[in-house]
Formats: C-alpha cells, sequence, structure tokens
C-alpha cells in the first residue's frame, strides 16, 4: 500500500469556489488533487468507502455530541467517508449522534447501520422478521436524519425468521430508495451462501457485505469465510480491528487499564488478556518498532492486505485516533514481513470469536464444540 496522508488545507469558499471551476471540462470535472485516502469496492458492487472506516460504536455512550461531531469532521477532512454504526449501540444514541454531524454533507458520507439486536421489551423488537426490520429502519432513519442508508446490515443472523422473508422485505426497503446496498454481519459462511441462493432463486437484491470480528491476534476466519468472500465477491470489514484495544500500543501488560481509555472502563477488558495474547501482542510490537512502525498502523495496513477486506471499522473517541490510523496505508510490507507476522500470530486454539462473545453468543461458537473437547481430553497435544 502507498498511498500518502496528509492533512487537508482549509480553504476559503471563493478560493474552493475557483478551484472547482478551474476543474470543469466538456466531460465533467478534471480528477482533482486528492486527499491521501485509499478507497475500494466493497464486493462486487460499485459501492466505493474509504479503506479507513470509522466505528461510531462510542458515540453518545462513551464520547458526547459535541465530540462525536469533532470526530467526524476530522473523517470527512481526512477523505474518509465509511461511518459504522447500529441502531443498538447506545440503544440508538450511536445514530443520532452521526446523523447529527452530518447535517448539511450528508452525501459526503457512507452510512452503514446495522439492525436485529434487541430494542425494546416487545415481541418484535429484536430480529429480522419483515415487522421488526421495516420498524427498525424508519428508526434508524429518523434518527440519522436521512431519507437513505447507504449499507443496511443484519447484525445477528436471526435463525427464527426464514430467510427468505428478511430479504424480501429489504429487497423492498432497496426498491423503496431507503437502503442503497445490503450486508450481513456475524454469519457463518453457510449462511451467507444461503443469502445469496435465495437472492438468485427469488430475484432478490444480494448482499454485498459481511462485517465479522478478525484482528492480527485472532485469523481462524481465514479458514472458511475469506476464501468465500473471495470467490464470491463479498467485500469485509472487520470489527475488533485493534482487538480490543490490545493493539493499539496503549494497553500493556503491566497497565491492562490505561486512565482515559475504553479499556478503562469496558467490561470486556478482562476477556482479550490472555497470556497467548500477550505473548502475541509484545511480539508483534517489537516487530513493530523494528521497522518504524506503531502497532495499531501496522495492525490496520495488515488486515488491508488481506484479499476480500473493503475497509477497517476503527471505533474513534478522538480525532487524534483518526490521524494516527489513516498512516497506516504508508506501510508497505515485503514478504518477509508477511512470514514473519504469520509465525507470530498463527497460534494452535480455537481463536474464531471474540472472548467477550463465548458467554454472551454462544451459539456462535457451536460449530467448534467437537474441537474444543478433543483439546480439552488431550493436553499437551498442539492442534492442527
Amino acid at each position: 500500500m502507498t498511498i500518502t496522508t496528509r492533512e487537508p488545507a482549509v480553504a476559503t469558499p471563493s478560493a474552493g469556489h475557483e478551484s472547482l471551476n478551474a476543474r470543469i471540462t466538456a466531460i465533467g470535472l478534471a480528477p482533482g488533487r486528492g486527499n491521501g485516502m485509499q478507497y475500494r469496492r466493497v464486493g462486487r458492487s460499485g459501492l466505493s468507502v474509504s479503506a479507513i472506516g470509522v466505528g461510531c460504536y462510542p458515540f453518545g455512550d462513551f464520547i458526547g455530541a459535541a465530540q462525536a461531531a469533532s470526530v467526524v469532521d476530522c473523517a470527512l477532512g481526512l477523505g474518509i467517508n465509511y461511518f459504522d454504526t447500529a441502531n443498538s449501540y447506545g440503544i440508538g444514541q450511536s445514530e443520532q449522534c452521526l446523523g447529527a454531524a452530518l447535517q448539511g454533507r450528508r452525501s459526503q458520507a457512507v452510512i452503514a447501520t446495522k439492525f436485529g439486536n434487541r430494542m425494546g421489551d416487545g415481541p418484535n423488537d429484536m430480529g429480522a422478521s419483515r415487522v421488526a426490520l421495516t420498524r427498525a429502519c424508519e428508526d434508524s432513519l429518523r434518527r440519522l436524519r436521512t431519507d437513505y442508508i447507504d449499507l443496511y446490515q443484519i447484525h445477528w443472523p436471526d435463525r427464527s425468521t426464514p430467510i427468505d422473508e428478511t430479504l424480501r422485505a429489504l429487497d423492498d426497503l432497496v426498491r423503496a430508495g431507503k437502503v442503497r446496498y445490503l450486508g450481513v454481519s456475524n454469519f457463518f459462511e453457510w449462511e451467507i451462501c444461503e443469502a445469496l441462493w435465495t437472492s438468485d432463486r427469488l430475484g432478490l437484491e444480494r448482499v454485498v457485505s459481511a462485517q465479522d470480528f478478525y484482528n492480527l491476534l485472532y485469523r481462524d476466519i481465514e479458514k472458511r469465510m475469506e476464501p468465500f468472500c473471495v470467490k464470491h465477491g463479498i467485500g469485509m470489514n472487520s470489527y475488533f480491528p485493534l482487538a480490543g484495544g490490545l493493539l493499539t500500543g496503549a494497553v500493556r501488560r503491566d497497565d491492562p487499564r490505561p486512565s482515559g481509555t475504553r479499556a478503562e472502563v469496558s467490561p470486556s477488558t478482562n476477556a482479550w488478556q490472555s497470556e497467548a495474547n500477550w505473548r502475541m501482542q509484545e511480539q508483534l510490537a517489537a516487530f513493530a518498532r523494528e521497522r518504524g512502525w506503531t502497532l495499531p498502523q501496522m495492525a490496520l495496513a495488515w488486515l488491508l492486505s488481506r484479499p476480500a477486506m473493503s475497509t477497517t471499522i476503527c471505533g474513534a473517541d478522538k480525532p487524534e485516533h483518526l490521524l494516527a490510523n489513516v498512516k497506516a496505508l504508508d506501510i508497505r510490507f515485503t514478504e518477509a514481513d508477511l512470514l514473519e507476522i504469520d509465525r507470530i500470530t498463527l497460534a494452535g486454539e480455537d481463536r474464531t470469536v471474540a472472548p467477550v462473545y463465548r458467554t454472551l453468543r454462544p451459539e456462535k461458537v457451536h460449530e467448534f464444540d467437537a474441537m474444543q473437547r478433543a483439546r480439552a481430553t488431550d493436553d499437551g497435544a498442539r492442534p492442527r
């Protein structure tokens, strides 16, 4: 990756207008100078998104509306256009903050939101039924202060609702102009395959993206999901790209909950801090230092080197986080670099799901029960 980044110059309205006039040709605008950001297509779709995205989970909860607005301002100035949120983040607060921050410049952003988690106590206040998702979409549009969602994603599989019901309802939203593209999150490969087959069979809009848990410390997704996405043209976008803070460089074995960070207050912090993770983190940090990189920039650059990756979703509490993140685009890996990263990180254990979800989402690990049982009865044997 050779794209460089820089802070955009601040221009007066008149200067900006003159610059735009100078680029007008008979066949449209001539290419501009650019802002240093790298853009990628989401799978085989025509949607272009910034390689560095903004995870809006902290908006309205960990940070207030004013600070969220400063993060959005910085992102747009850097050329970042991808903003990931969900209706369940802060039970609507994240979407509200994002919508307020984007007022007057909605067209500069790609809003990716999600639905499906519980939003109330009623029987239709969660899931992916026609009733639930239609209501969720209308509520998200209102909170986001927009009349369309760029990428609408099923947050978790709803296995109690037939997939054809979900896809027909989502197709209706696309045809109504309320949604542009469809995606899934936390699906198994067979569930994405079923969704694609159902869409093709019924002539419905197809999903174009898959959001899942993926970072340098947890790479099991490469065994099945990544090849599937490459084969079928699905754009991947990873969450927890910095492993719950463990790859930020701020969290260390001797200071596991640094003051002023989300790790300090997050109930899931301890779940990440296993001996295996500390060992890999320390080796990766040393590897990055030897090459003049920071650990988080290297972690993001590595994800962006993967073949199906469209964007990375990094939660940002302040503009400085974004200014640091975009420098990942300057990093170039040699084959020797990638081989050494593989040696450090390909751990011999089940690292398929985030530690916090082992108790919160036990159904996510059901495919690996047999593997876990076998390991428990074969102490000392290294899994292959």
